[in-house]
């Protein structure tokens, strides 16, 4: 079993930051096993991948939208995932989730567990 917590959403202005974190337990986690996505949903939508880190942090990958803003990083002691984003703007309005996929075929993710969700409000 796999949980992943999202935590750090909130309202911010076009053009502040946030930096968004997924804690991820579980019996069944070991962050050498796991490479770890973020994710974002708006009502009415599909969800649009934001960036994803391997198991060991050598390699990262990001939507197209948020390449050059947003940083995603993770500390493997903590077992902590981090997504910084910065000059934030007002499309980037959603429910922010992290997910895992096990023994990823990367460059290609798979959702195999998802968190909760934070919601990032950006005003115009």
């Amino acid at each position: 079993q796999v949980e992943l917590k999202e935590s750090g959403g909130g309202t911010v202005e076009a053009g502040g930051s946030l930096r968004l974190s997924c804690a991820a337990s579980g019996r069944s986690f070991r962050p050498d096993k796991f490479a770890i996505g973020w994710l974002r949903r708006v009502p009415g939508s599909e969800s649009d991948f934001i960036a994803a880190i391997t198991s060991d942090g050598g390699s990262t990958d990001y939507g197209d939208a948020v390449k050059g803003r947003f940083t995603i990083t993770r500390d493997n002691a903590k077992n902590i995932v981090y997504l910084q984003m910065n000059n934030l703007r007002p499309d980037d309005t959603g429910v922010y989730y992290c997910a895992a996929d096990y023994e990823s075929a990367w460059p290609d993710f798979r959702e195999d567990w998802w968190g909760g969700g934070t919601l990032v409000t950006v005003s115009s």
